[in-house]
This record gives structure tokens, sequence and C-alpha cells, in this order.
């Protein structure tokens, strides 16, 4: 039991460390070929939004706030990618989505 307790214990440090190291990793999601770029932490937390002013269009504002849009999914797709793999060998030593240890995160 010993055992055990103390590799869950382990596995929570793992877990935490990947979670600190979420919140600092930064990717950057974009649209319409770059003309705006989204950057976030792989945690979800908006760092920046850059729009070239070749697509700012007064008249054409619907396509600039659908660009934005495919920017911030991007940004999040890349984002739910790098949780995946910083914490996906984590789950799996948990066996599978959370393990019923209760760890934060899962």
């Amino acid at each position: 039991m010993s055992m055990i307790l103390q590799q869950a214990q382990k596995m929570q440090e793992q877990l935490v460390a990947a979670q600190q190291e979420l919140q600092v990793l930064e990717v950057t999601g974009q649209a319409g070929n770059g003309l705006v770029e989204v950057r976030m932490t792989a945690a979800g937390e908006v760092r920046g939004v850059t729009i070239d002013p070749k697509v700012v269009d007064a008249d054409d504002v619907e396509t600039l706030q659908d660009l934005v849009v495919g920017a911030f999914q991007d940004a999040s797709a890349a984002a739910s990618q790098a949780q995946a793999e910083k914490m996906g060998p984590l789950a799996g030593g948990l066996g599978g989505a959370g393990g019923g240890l209760g760890l934060p995160g899962f």
C-alpha cells in the first residue's frame, strides 16, 4: 500500500509540474495565411492578438471577425495538442482519464 501511495504522490508531482509548464508554454494560432495571429499559453491564457492592417476594412468587418475566430480556434487546437502531449503520459499512468485518484486537472 505504501508503494502505491508513493507512486500516486510522484504522479501528482509530475502532474503539477506539467500544469506549470503549460502555464508558460506559448502556442500560436493563425488565420488568413497569417493575417490574424493569436498567441496564448497552452493553459488557455491569451497573450496577444496581431492583425495585419491589410485585413482591416470598415466595409467588411465580418471577414475580420471570422479571421479572429479562426485564429483563436487554431490557437486553442494547438493548446489542446500541447496539453495532450504533456498530460497524456500522466493520464495513462492513472488508468485512463482520471483513474479515480481525484488529481487536479483530470
